[in-house]
């Protein structure tokens, strides 16, 4: 089929690319001249592990192009994904749609003949359909009908997550529409992937739904961590204990910092927002975002209470991303808790072997090439994001190089009792503080 993905950002781009893996035609268009000039060159604008490889394969099969034109990437098409961005609105924090109707405008100007239009973009319940009142009053003789298609990729596995996905969802009116996004996903039907046809509004409501469910997760399981360090006992047992129970499920209680990227925190206030303005409150969702916007903050506290003082202290950070395997710098809990220590007299220097460059642009920071460089006479360090290079660190050269043995680790990656028996503190998240074995 004929495929048009406006916008070429994470979800765009990565869709992009997937699709015509599939075997179908895709043209990706972006206004930015220089990221479509990037490109064409061969070069990735974002980190996404396989995803080069898949846009370098499909651009030498002849199925993936880009452009900055959309009247012709759109001209012909069968399908056009609007996969632009839906950032939270400065002041009120709804979805901020503005870039989802300019692209529907511009659509709807350059279709000639049948083509579903899909809102791949995550957005407010009821967005489909504004999206064809703005192609109908734009074009009333448009042959089109609006679906919706929401992502659920995760930053670091969104190649794996497109090619075999616990499910598709799609929320469509017509019959014929139907038919062009089962033709869409039929390389899908060989994994036997289920394929939700919904209502518009289900669709939508299913991605908010989903995200919320997993961030109050997390939150939950941050706030079991609280009272476990107040009463002895491991998170990381309780949680084990709790995601044997087939009801509940073991992903998404691995208590940390708090969630960050590009979809829990703006999908969570959206939801918030949208149920004030309909008038059914999800206090839940609310306690969720005020409860992960304190977490931060309290981690940081956390970091200065192992430290004594952070005044005057040196502090090797390991990780400035919001996960592993992406350079996404997006609501990180690294944005909240290292402009506090460094606002309260610490010198950070840090090491992400993806983000260093865009932590740089969003934060005062100095950056080292390696994680063993970054640790060289510091007075503790402090793992804030999981990467998997930092699970096997030879202790005795982190004790080396750091004037004192102390290690804050936020993720849990490390066994209190070996780092105890290695000499260290070690600070963790809802265990015992262990301290060097003497």
């Amino acid at each position: 089929m004929r495929v048009a993905m406006i916008g070429t950002g994470y979800v765009g781009l990565v869709s992009g690319a997937c699709l015509s893996e599939f075997g179908h035609n895709v043209v990706c268009v972006d206004k930015a001249a220089d990221k479509i000039a990037a490109l064409k060159a061969g070069k990735i604008p974002i980190f996404e592990p396989g995803l080069d490889e898949v846009v370098a394969a499909n651009v030498k099969a002849g199925r993936l192009t880009f452009t900055n034109t959309l009247a012709d990437a759109v001209k012909g098409a069968d399908a056009v994904f609007i996969a632009v961005g839906t950032p939270s609105r400065r002041g009120d924090g709804h979805a901020d749609l503005s870039f989802v109707f300019a692209a529907a405008e511009e659509v709807a100007r350059a279709m000639d003949g049948y083509t579903v239009v899909i809102t791949k973009s995550t957005v407010p319940v009821g967005t489909s359909r504004k999206v064809e009142d703005v192609i109908r009053k734009a074009r009333p003789d448009a042959q089109c009908d609006v679906v919706s298609n929401p992502e659920f990729l995760r930053e670091g596995s969104a190649i794996e997550d497109f090619r075999r996905p616990d499910r598709v969802v799609v929320g469509c009116d017509s019959e014929r529409a139907r038919e062009v996004l089962t033709e869409i996903y039929r390389p899908l039907y060989l994994n036997e992937t289920p394929l939700l046809f919904t209502s518009r509004e289900s669709s939508e409501l299913i991605k908010y739904a989903a995200n919320a469910f997993l961030a109050t997760k997390i939150t939950f399981i941050n706030e079991m961590a609280n009272i476990c360090e107040k009463v002895g006992a491991d998170v990381q047992d309780v949680a084990r204990g709790m995601g044997l129970d087939g009801r509940i499920g073991n992903k998404f209680l691995h208590a940390g910092p708090g969630f960050g990227g590009s979809c829990f925190p703006k999908d969570t206030l959206a939801l918030l927002k949208t149920s004030q303005e309909v008038g059914a409150p999800t206090r839940i969702v609310e306690a969720v975002v005020a409860v992960n916007d304190r977490r931060k903050l309290e981690m940081a506290e956390k970091v200065e209470a192992a430290f004594g003082s952070v005044a005057g202290k040196t502090i090797a950070v390991l990780g400035l991303t919001f996960k592993p395997n992406t350079d996404d710098m997006r609501d990180a809990p690294s944005l909240v808790i290292v402009p506090h220590l460094q606002a309260k007299g610490a010198r950070i220097r840090a090491y992400d072997p993806e983000g260093a460059e865009e932590a740089r642009k969003v934060m005062q920071i100095e950056t080292c090439a390696s994680a063993y460089e970054t640790l060289k006479d510091a007075d503790g360090m402090l793992i804030l994001t999981e990467w998997n290079e930092f699970r096997a660190l030879d202790l005795q050269q982190v004790k080396a190089l750091l004037k004192t043995p102390l290690m804050i680790d936020l993720r849990n990656i490390y066994r209190a009792d070996q780092m105890a028996e290695a000499g260290f503190t070690y600070v963790s998240v809802g265990r015992k503080t262990k301290s060097a074995h003497r």
